[in-house]
Order: structure tokens, then sequence, then C-alpha cells
């Protein structure tokens, strides 16, 4: 419980305030560069996101341009397009008026198109001055293992979600994708009912009922689809939890809606730990928060499975099912107790999901269960410890192949390593050592 209150207090302490949306700021403080001339000194004065109605949102950046005589001030009001062009300006203003659309065409295709890693923003990046100066080389190989922190939280606590199932049961339920979703949908909820509250509450309130939602349906499923398959074959249930994921797909489509839902990111600020003359390393509170949190989850969780009661009967039911009922651990209460606690798992990796990219689809969550079972097989399905393991290997692995490969072929070789993994060594890191198959 320790743990788990100070988990909480993480949160409440994450941040003060949530509205403005930092991608589409910047986007909007670079026109200022193109706008106020070349040689100016641009001070940024204010920053607002207005109601842009149903064609949009608005940012309105005022700021001060000084050229040697004298400091005229200023405004640019941009316009952005909806869910899937969120960084295209469609319309801008400034204090002479409208940008006409060729002007526009223009800013966007080959001012705001080509300013790669943002040299010219007005407002520079907090601690640049203060970072220290490395290689160009180890920069960039630097700022990728930052950005594989989410996807490595996310991966190990959906990894933990499976191992927690197969080491109690010896069976891989597929549908944690899924659960992974409803806790998101649940989460995102709540982050667009607190906006424009502080940002410590919303993202607290986003984790708690994100995992209390998964773990209710987890609960749920185990009492209406593996309570009923325990003597039946790993065949069946696995055709069961495959059935499963496509019933809660649908339970989302129907209940959720087929339109996109965005939420501002939030804690996106970036920070600078590095750089060199041209690149500057950079990590937001958000990327610290989700690899503080799935470090927390994973010692929470050793914690838990080593000096809890709960624990206990679990390590007791995989050993010998029979011995541990003589002792009084009853399946079905040892089904829902774990199934309620790997859910909750898998709700709080959407949630963290949300929170960092501004939504999630159920398309995205199958194709996130299945990376998640490849952290789990390559850790060792059935070991914890192995869960985070698998999760960090598979996060540095999409990192790095899109570091140095095209992005679109990513999705393939992590796949590709899951079909290797279950042929060369399908007990993982921390499983067992012979090449035999695996009951599942």
């Amino acid at each position: 419980m320790k743990p788990f209150l100070a988990l909480v207090l993480l949160f409440l302490c994450a941040g003060c305030s949530a509205g403005l949306d930092r991608d589409q700021a910047r986007q909007c403080r670079l026109t200022v560069a193109a706008l106020a001339g070349e040689g100016a000194s641009i001070r940024v004065t204010r920053q607002d996101q207005l109601d842009g109605g149903a064609g949009g949102t608005v940012i309105r950046v005022e700021y001060r341009a000084e050229d040697g005589r004298e400091a005229r001030p200023g405004f640019v009001q941009c316009r952005f397009g909806d869910l899937a062009e969120r960084l295209v300006i469609t319309a801008l203003r400034t204090a002479e008026g409208p940008l006409s659309e060729p002007r526009l065409l223009m800013l966007n295709r080959f001012w705001l198109g080509k300013d790669e890693g943002g040299r010219h923003d007005p407002m520079p990046i907090a601690g640049t001055e203060r970072a220290p100066w490395i290689p160009a080389n180890t920069g960039y190989w630097m700022q990728q293992i930052v950005n594989a922190v989410p996807g490595t939280a996310i991966y190990g606590l959906l990894a933990a979600a499976y191992s927690l199932i197969y080491g109690l049961i010896g069976r891989i339920n597929l549908a944690f994708g899924a659960f992974a979703a409803i806790g998101g949908f649940a989460g995102l909820i709540v982050a667009i009912a607190g906006g424009g509250w502080p940002v410590g509450p919303v993202l607290a309130g986003v984790a708690l009922v994100a995992m209390s939602c998964a773990a209710f349906h987890g609960v749920a499923a185990s009492r209406l689809v593996f309570a009923c398959l325990h003597r039946t074959t790993g065949q069946q249930s696995l055709v069961a939890t495959v059935g499963l994921a496509l019933f809660l797909g649908e339970y989302l489509r129907l209940t959720q809606g087929t339109e996109p839902r965005w939420v501002v990111p939030m804690l996106d600020t970036p920070l600078a730990l590095a750089r060199d003359p041209s690149f500057v390393v950079t990590i937001t509170p958000m990327v610290a928060l989700a690899g503080a949190t799935a470090g927390a989850m994973a010692l929470t969780l050793q914690w838990i499975m080593r000096r809890t009661v709960f624990g206990l009967r679990w390590r007791a039911f995989r050993d010998d099912p029979g011995a541990a009922a003589l002792f009084g651990v009853g399946r079905d209460a040892i089904f829902a107790q774990t199934f309620a606690l790997a859910s909750a798992m898998a709700g709080l990796a959407g949630a963290i999901t949300v929170v960092f990219f501004g939504d999630l689809g159920s398309a995205y969550a199958n194709a996130l269960g299945i990376k998640a079972l490849t952290a789990a097989v390559l850790g060792g399905i059935g070991s914890v410890q192995g869960a985070f393991l698998g999760g960090l290997f598979v996060g540095m692995a999409e990192a790095t192949w899109s570091a140095a490969f095209p992005i679109e072929s990513r999705d393939f070789v992590v796949f590709c390593i899951l079909v290797g993994t279950l042929v060369l060594r399908p007990g993982g890191f921390l499983g067992f050592g012979d090449g035999a198959p695996r009951r599942v």
C-alpha cells in the first residue's frame, strides 16, 4: 500500500496547469521569426489557446520585436486543422491582417516544414544555456534513449499483466490490449472533463479511474470467461481470449463511437539535457513521469508478490493448485484478485498512452497488446521481473530501429522478434532454458 500511495503523491505533485497545446504553440511561435524580419530580436510576451469552435484550435502568440532602433509589439493568431492535421496551420492573422493563402502555403512548406529541432523558436528550450556539450552522434542516440522511455513503460506494464495470468494458470490472455484501451478511454474522459484543472489532480484521476475501470472489466472477464475454462485445453482458452478481445473491441466501438477524441498532452514542455552546435537533447516531465511510474509499479508489484498474503497465495496456487485449495486458497478468489491486478496494470498502461500521445484507438490497442506479448515472451512469460526487462528490450528496439531505419517497418520488426524468440528460445531471458515449447 505504501508504494501505491507514493505513486499517487507523485501524480499529485506532477504539475500545475493544463490547457495549452505545446506543439501547436511552438508551430505558431515559429511563424514569428519568419514574419518579424531578419535580424530582429524577438521576445514572446504571452501565449493563449482560444476557442476555435468546430474549425479546430486557435493559438495566439503576442511578442515584441527589436531591431536595434525600436521595439514593435505584434501578434500572430494561428488556426490549426482537426485531429488528422493538428499541426498544420490553416489560417494565420497578424496585426496587419490575415495572411494570404499563397504566403501561408510557402510558410507551411518551406519554413515550418524545414525547421528541424525548432532552431528558430523565439522561446528557447529551458536549460539550454546550462546543458553540457556533447558530440552530435552521442546526442542523437541519447535522444533516442529518452524517446524509448514511454514505450518501455507501456510495454513493461502490459507484459507484467500477461505474466501474472500466465504464471498463475498457464494461459495467455490476448485481450489485454483491449483492457488497456478500456482504461485509456476511461482516462481520456477524465482528462477531457478536467480540462483547465491543475495537472496533478487530473493525472491522478486519469490513473485511478483507468486502473479501476480496467480492473472491473478484468474481474468480470475472469468470472464469465476464464472461470469456465479452467478444465479446457490451452488452444480452447486461446480461442476464447481472441473472442473476448473481439467482443471488447466491438463493445468499445458501440459505447465510445468511432470519432477520434483528442486531449491536449500534459507536462510536455521540453527541458534541455545536453546539446551540440545544432541539436539539443530534450526530455519532457511527462516522459520522466512515465518512466518513474513504470519503475514504481515494478517495485510495487515485486513487493505485492513477495510480502503480501495475496503474493503468498498466488505462489502457492501456481506451484500446486490442489494443495493450495487444501490450505484455504480458493480458486475463484485468486482468479478474481489476479485478474483485477493484471487488468489494473493494463489500464495504467492505457492511461500513460493517453496522457502522453493524446489519444488511443482500439486498432492501436490490438497492436499494443501483441507488442506487450512480445515483451512478456522475451522476458520469460510467467516471470514478472522478466516482463519489465522484456518491455525495456522492445522499447529500445523500437527506438533504435526508428533512429536508423524506416519507421514504417518498425512494427514488422517487433513481430519478427516475437517469432524468432518463440522459435529459438521460447523461455525468454528469465524463463526456462531448454528449447521445448511451453504449454499455453
